[in-house]
């Protein structure tokens, strides 16, 4: 069995090498990492990858979100929805490839691939959540085994199907040997955050948006992806009559459990603003709706991990520590990987769901009971 190390403890017998998959709600690209763990502990962090979607190709999957709106069936690949799947599962097949062979790696040496896919489609109350991707597909592109689909069983059980990264959070606190009560929050397309106690128990939820009106800002007025760096919100001037009326959503009040799509949000109330002092506004939004789940712990953090592509948005890091109570600091500021955390999450779990672990929990999803998830797609079943 290979090992591979990037830093870590001695690997143990009974874990695998998994290799875990993450394409997120801002569409921007998709993860790929490897992992050495046996489903609760992690041994060490492997080598990552990472690709970005064309313009097109986000087109396309904005155009199957689109057409989700009105799905029925969880099921349903009909026109788009096929072709977004098809295009979902080529591109997670060629990630694997072109890692294991930048690696040296064989189909043999890794024991699981963890395949998120794409959510296009989340909403819990209806009790309906559809991410495309085909597993079994990938199982033969790959010659590797996959779990997929880890949302619906916790749903079907009562859950919100979300936050899924919070058992990991919890490995990574306790990798680190912390002591202390820690979130950590996740900003990508939606912000979560994982409230960890110092024993261990956990609260995890969606806060609010993370970079999906920001970044829409800045493609509907500058024909940009996102902002950079956080430059444009960092020239702006936030509006508090704007945020005010951003923040009158009660949603942002509402106890947890509770969970966001993307399609929950729009950019209405900003429509009298300037380019910069939308941008800032949209940055101290996503700041502001982080603080506000402060209201919803048991015990304040003693401090606050930031990960997802927001932690490298100066502006909404700014407006975080003029917001929290605690220090702030970036996944790498804490011996992580910020841009890799949502991908070794998944492979951690797809190695949970092999040896029957919970993923989600009442404190993460609120589901009543600790709940395992997934499909598992063996290769000789896909062949």
């Amino acid at each position: 069995m290979v090992l591979i190390y990037l830093h870590g403890k001695k690997t143990m017998a009974t874990s695998m090498l998994a290799l875990g998959l993450m394409s997120g709600t801002s569409m921007d690209g998709i993860d790929a990492a490897l992992i050495k763990t046996d489903g609760k502990t992690i041994d060490c962090f492997g080598p990552t990858c990472s690709t970005t979607y064309s313009a097109k190709e986000r087109a396309l999957l904005m155009q199957a979100i689109n057409i989700a709106k009105d799905i029925k069936n969880r099921e349903d690949r009909s026109g788009v929805l096929g072709e977004a799947e098809e295009f979902i599962t080529q591109a997670h097949g060629q990630i694997v490839i072109d890692l294991m062979q930048r690696e040296g790696l064989k189909s043999k040496d890794v024991d699981i691939i963890g395949f998120h896919g794409q959510t296009v489609f989340h909403k819990p109350e209806d009790g309906l959540t559809v991410q495309i991707g085909d597993g079994a597909q990938l199982a033969k592109l790959t010659g590797i085994d996959v779990v997929s689909d880890f949302r619906a069983q916790d749903m079907k059980a009562g859950g919100q199907g979300a936050p899924l990264a919070p058992v990991f959070h919890r490995a990574l606190q306790q990798y680190s040997n912390a002591r202390e009560i820690t979130v950590c929050v996740n900003i990508g397309g939606i912000s979560n955050i994982t409230w960890i106690s110092n024993d261990n128990e956990m609260l995890a939820f969606d806060t609010g948006p993370g970079n999906v009106l920001l970044d829409a800002w800045c493609q509907r007025h500058l024909n940009q992806p996102y902002d950079l760096d956080g430059v444009l919100a960092s020239s702006g001037k936030v509006s508090e009559t704007v945020l005010a009326t951003l923040l009158a959503d009660p949603y942002y009040r509402r106890s947890p459990p509770k969970s966001l799509e993307k399609t929950y949000f729009d950019l209405n109330a900003l429509a009298t603003l300037s380019v910069e002092e939308g941008a800032a506004t949209l940055a101290a939004f996503t700041a502001q709706t982080i603080a506000m789940s402060l209201t919803h712990m048991p015990q304040p953090p003693a401090k606050w991990i930031i990960c997802g592509g927001g932690r490298l948005n100066a502006a909404i890091m700014k407006e975080l520590r003029l917001r929290l109570n605690a220090p702030v600091i970036s996944a790498e500021e804490a011996g992580f990987s910020g841009d890799d955390i949502e991908a070794q999450a998944f492979g951690y779990l797809a190695v949970r769901t092999l040896r029957g672990l919970p993923l989600t929990f009442p404190g993460t999803t609120g589901v009543a009971s600790p709940v395992s998830g997934g499909v598992v797609h063996r290769v000789k079943e896909a062949s």
